[in-house]
């Protein structure tokens, strides 16, 4: 979860709410669902946040969302923007890898050090969530006075920047924190911002680059050029960003572009050029999205008026119109830094938090069964009883997991006939590159947590029952979903008898007969390693880790391992 810092004093001046005390907007933003962290030491709020709201990434968003939880705005605002006068030109020669581009101009900004602060700060949350550091999607802030705009043609009095492809060893120009005129190659491996996002563009032909008249000023998504820097002392900013997706870098720039309007600050558009045409940014249309009324009171448990409705929408920052027939139906309508509205319980969601989650009564549902424990919840509390006292430290760790984590560094291939070489279940809009899919087996967790463990004191000895998912075409819904036991022996001396006599142990436990003929698996020491077979049926692996899996995830000792089925233990 991302962590902000806020300053309250800033808050005070935002909302407006000079009287409220440092406690009393703790209360509040746990009301919004910003859980309070600590302070930092210069008396900053530290808030965690779920991913969703990133909106809320700056003490802008933050006090907006108190304003509208106060009632003292209502409904949503849309930005007023002035007409174009300058236009980005996408090149033919632009990376195809990173064909998009968008951007706005903002003019009567008063950028003091709080302000400047909280848009860095804001750019850099942005890149590290929605840019997936800044692969998807990567922001430049420029001071406009610095930026001298070609001229289209004759006809137009407006100015333009360039969007194009260069060679590696092309123009050069001043990066950010450096004196020295470098071509992006030598950014790439001169300056410490190039070397640690050289992997996004290395393998690039041409790399990323933005001109105005004077010459190169953008290296995105790498670094910005000195000349364009912003300071406290800029007042017009020129904002373009650089993706993979125009969506995405659409709905960054929104949330960038509605918290300098906060401060007062206007917004000018910008005409993106394309080969194939031309659009306009930033892209304030207001999207709308329906719900019924009695799905609202059905999964909240209230029962409301319409117009109780329409006003906890609008003090959501959101807009409904109620449309009455056979049931009745509101067309909300979404702001344009809202990124997160994808389904009408999103709305439900906002209609709740507006009318306080606290404020809801628990009610028995009207059913006739008595609850108890599932047989699979008491059978996997078995297992982990068991674990525990075979010595192993108990685990819980996320379902969801990178591709490269999952196949790439346990050395296997998707898609092949071994434990965990299922095809992965992928998130399509994934907000983190480091949880891409379900996972397909538990090892490569265990194996990320020895790796973050590499400086506490051996043995250890871990295990953990899991959820695992891989796809599978055969089911109803193409996923088949299991639960694994998974374990670990990190130590100077740990064997493959060592895994195998652990494993016969937690087998005779629950009276199923095990067998371990030998096999061969790509993340295991050939000739170390087994097949569990379990009653007859091959449900898992046992072994000692390949040399190649130890040193990929930085150990210095031997791993031994066994993973399968839970269910097999029934």
């Amino acid at each position: 979860m991302p962590v902000v810092d806020v300053q309250p004093d800033e808050l005070r001046r935002l909302t407006g709410h000079e009287e409220k005390s440092d406690e009393e907007f703790k209360d509040d933003l746990f009301a919004l669902g910003l859980e309070f962290e600590g302070v930092t030491e210069d008396g900053a709020f530290q808030l965690e946040f779920g991913p969703d709201r990133l909106d809320r990434l700056s003490v802008e968003g933050v006090a907006r969302s108190l304003r509208y939880q106060y009632g003292d705005a209502r409904g949503v605002t849309v930005p007023k923007t002035n007409d174009p006068d300058w236009t980005i030109v996408v090149d033919e020669s632009v990376p195809e890898e990173r064909p998009y581009v968008t951007g706005a101009v903002v003019r009567g900004v008063d950028l003091d050090e709080a302000a400047l602060d909280s848009l860095i700060q804001l750019q850099e949350k942005l890149h590290a969530t929605m840019g997936r550091k800044r692969a998807k999607g990567a922001i430049g802030i420029h001071d406009l006075t610095m930026l001298k705009g070609d001229v289209l043609s004759e006809q137009s009095t407006g100015n333009a920047i360039t969007y194009t492809g260069i060679e590696p060893d092309g123009d050069t120009f001043v990066a950010l924190d450096s004196n020295e005129e470098l071509t992006p190659a030598e950014v790439l491996e001169q300056h410490d911002t190039g070397r640690k996002y050289a992997d996004l563009v290395s393998e690039y032909e041409r790399y990323p680059a933005i001109y105005d008249e004077i010459g190169l000023f953008s290296f995105p998504p790498v670094i910005n050029g000195r000349r364009t820097e912003v300071t406290t002392d800029s007042r017009e900013l020129f904002v373009e960003l650089t993706g993979t997706d125009q969506w995405t870098i659409d709905r960054m720039c929104n949330i960038i572009c509605y918290a300098l309007a906060a401060r007062g600050a206007t917004i000018e558009e910008v005409e993106v050029e394309y080969e194939g045409g031309t659009v306009v940014r930033p892209d304030f249309e207001v999207e709308t999205k329906r719900v019924s009324h009695d799905r609202i009171e059905t999964v909240l448990g209230v029962d409301l008026e319409m117009d109780d409705v329409i006003d906890l929408f609008e003090r959501s920052g959101l807009d409904a119109d109620a449309e009455l027939g056979d049931e009745t139906v509101y067309e909300v309508s979404i702001p344009p830094y809202r990124v997160d509205v994808l389904h009408p319980l999103d709305l439900v969601d906002d209609v709740g938090r507006a009318y306080g989650f606290n404020e809801l009564e628990p009610r028995y549902p009207d059913v006739g069964t008595v609850g108890q424990r599932h047989e699979r919840s008491r059978l996997e509390d078995a297992a982990r009883t068991a674990l525990v006292g075979l010595g192993f430290e108990d685990l819980l760790n996320f379902h969801m997991i990178s591709e490269e984590e999952n196949y790439e560094r346990m050395d296997i291939e998707p898609g092949t006939a071994v434990l965990g070489g299922g095809e992965p279940t992928s998130i399509t809009e994934p907000y983190s590159e480091d949880y891409t899919m379900l996972r397909t087996w538990v090892l490569p967790s265990l194996t990320m947590v020895l790796e973050n463990n590499t400086h506490r004191a051996y043995p250890q000895d871990l295990a953990e029952i899991g959820h695992v998912a891989h796809r599978n075409d055969d089911e109803n819904t193409r996923v088949s979903e299991a639960r694994h036991v998974a374990a670990v022996l990190a130590r100077h001396d740990a064997t493959y008898e060592d895994a195998k006599a652990r494993l016969a142990t937690l087998c005779s436990d629950f009276g199923v007969e095990l067998e371990t003929p030998a096999t061969e698996h790509p993340s295991f020491i050939p000739g170390r390693t087994a097949s569990v077979v379990i009653d007859g049926e091959e449900v898992g692996i046992v072994g000692e880790l390949h040399p190649k899996v130890i040193v990929e995830h930085d150990l210095e000792l031997p791993v031994a391992a066994f993973e399968f089925d839970l269910a097999a233990l029934q």
